[in-house]
């Protein structure tokens, strides 16, 4: 009886291994742009053992809100897709439309609603670019070492702080996903560039074919494949934990992005950041921007929503403490962006927020802090269309006639001779100006006819082939129509010796309809009179093909 039950037990205990290892792991796969890392691992690794499932539904914009109520759990995530910003996993195929973007990982890793594709998760292999670049996306820049010399640091102390405020809320890819991916293992990814799915799923088989069985979601670091590889900058690091320097962040990122925090909660922790220090603010801007401009018009009719915008509305030493930084940003871009979050916040109504636009233009005009980067932003603004903007900052008397910037920026506010004067500008010998002038008509384009004459006249008379190029390539992106314009600019195909104005020439006239033009009398210039090209086909070939076909 006795050898019976010590059978008996021998018989359980051999059994338990061969069931632990019956039960396979879970391979989840993110295939964003190439199939190529994950059809390898599917091929090599052993059907017992794991089993894949892709989370990337085809067709469907809700699929990862799918995959995360889809109770999947995870021993390992394989993500495939360019990440070369750092904002989003996005593809190249023009056939798929899928994309990853951070926001929505920040959201699944701080939620409960996605707690199973994070939970068990041992490996997470990041194949993209950047995906572990340890460059910082964001740095406390000169306005920070001001604010806090102002508050009474010493400029030590000052800098010291900046470079403190810098480290912790740099938010480099590395440190977003190592917080996405909190205590996880192991996240293997590339702290540059990374080799093209083609190349890295043959690399991948080599890996997978000589290294040890099991390696994949172990939870423990490949040498092999880091080997493999390291040519290529991968690494791996780990997850951040509760002992990591960064977790500060992480709690503060998911104050925001926790789906199971009211939306007042929420509004009551951006409340607690606006009364930091507001250089802390400052690092935090966007993911407050973010946050509150998300917020609906009706969810701020909501009671406990209206009384927490309330409380920040009438928090007035934050509201001056922020003013205070914005209108010392160095960025006009930043200065913008703040001005939009006050009146978002409550703190400036309509005509408050175009009192600080104003103060925005003129007070950079007046330092002389007007280049093509402010005419980009006042040109987009929605409140450029505010007819009554443009008088005022013309009485502010910082406005400079004789500068293309300053004429630019009066232009987008809707101001006739500002307009022409900045369109001329197109054939300046002055590239910063033509850069101004190139700015502009993204946004406004060229008049009409007249307009175009008299540029395409002034190109002819443009001294240099530098200026011409300018010209020629800001003329193409306004894609010509008017018959006078083109027939002048094909005439200087025939007069220029530079190889370059030529080309630039092709640009213009392959955008415009040629039907306006004698073709076949056009198609003998080109070839009579084109320089011979030392680097092979380029656009003169091209205009010839096209006319050759019409």
């Amino acid at each position: 009886m006795l050898r019976a039950c010590w059978a008996a037990a021998w018989a359980v205990a051999a059994a338990l291994p061969l069931a632990a290892s019956a039960a396979p792991k879970t391979i989840c796969t993110v295939t964003i742009n190439s199939p190529d890392e994950r059809d390898v691992m599917k091929r090599q690794l052993p059907p017992g053992d794991y089993r894949f499932v892709e989370l990337v539904q085809h067709g469907q914009p809700d699929w990862w809100a799918q995959a995360c109520r889809s109770g999947v759990q995870c021993d390992a995530l394989v993500i495939s897709g360019h990440f070369d910003d750092g904002s989003e996993f996005y593809t190249d195929r023009f056939e798929q439309k899928e994309a990853l973007p951070v926001e929505d990982l920040q959201q699944a890793s701080c939620s409960d609603s996605c707690s199973g594709l994070f939970s068990q998760l041992k490996e997470v292999y990041l194949f993209g670019c950047n995906t572990l670049k340890t460059d910082p996306r964001r740095s406390a820049g000169a306005e920070v070492l001001r604010s806090l010399q102002r508050s009474g640091k010493t400029p030590a102390e000052a800098q010291r702080i900046a470079t403190q405020l810098s480290e912790h809320y740099g938010e480099s890819n590395r440190d977003r996903l190592r917080q996405i991916f909190k205590d996880v293992p192991v996240l293997y990814g590339f702290s540059s560039k990374a080799p093209l799915g083609r190349y890295a799923g043959p690399l991948l088989e080599r890996v997978l074919q000589t290294g040890p069985v099991g390696e994949v979601a172990s939870g423990r670091p490949n040498a092999t494949l880091l080997s493999a590889f390291g040519p290529t900058s991968m690494i791996s690091v780990r997850g951040v934990r509760d002992d990591d320097a960064h977790i500060a962040l992480r709690q503060d990122i998911c104050q925001l992005a926790d789906d199971r925090r009211s939306t007042a909660q929420k509004l009551g922790f951006v409340h607690e950041v606006l009364r930091r220090d507001v250089t802390e603010v400052r690092m935090l801007l966007d993911h407050l921007e973010r946050y509150v401009g998300s917020v609906s018009a009706g969810q701020r009719l909501q009671p406990d929503v209206a009384k927490a915008f309330d409380a920040i509305r009438l928090d007035l030493p934050a509201r001056q403490r922020f003013l205070d930084f914005s209108r010392d940003a160095d960025l006009a871009v930043v200065q913008s962006r703040m001005i939009n979050l006050a009146r978002n916040l409550g703190w400036l109504d309509d005509a408050q927020q175009h009192d600080e636009f104003v103060r925005l233009i003129t007070s950079r005009m007046a330092r002389d802090g007007i280049g093509k980067h402010e005419v980009d932003l006042v040109c987009a603004s929605p409140l450029a269309r505010d007819g009554g903007l443009l008088t005022r900052v013309q009485a502010g008397g910082s406005a400079d006639a004789t500068k293309v910037a300053h004429s630019a920026v009066l232009a987008c506010l809707g101001g006739r001779d500002a307009h022409d004067r900045t369109v001329r500008a197109l054939t300046s010998p002055r590239p910063d100006d033509v850069e101004v002038a190139q700015t502009y008509l993204r946004h406004r384009p060229l008049a009409g006819a007249g307009e175009v004459q008299a540029i395409a006249a002034d190109i002819g008379r443009l001294s240099g082939p530098e200026a011409q190029v300018r010209a020629l390539d800001a003329l193409a992106k306004q894609r010509v129509s008017d018959p006078h314009s083109l027939k002048a600019i094909a005439g200087l195909f025939a007069q220029t010796r530079s190889l370059q104005v030529q080309r630039a020439i092709a640009n213009v006239l392959l955008r415009a309809d040629t039907q306006m033009l004698e073709r076949s009398e056009l198609l003998q210039s080109l070839r009579r009179h084109r320089l011979k090209s030392p680097d092979g086909q380029d656009a003169i070939d091209m205009l010839i093909r096209v006319l050759q076909r019409a």
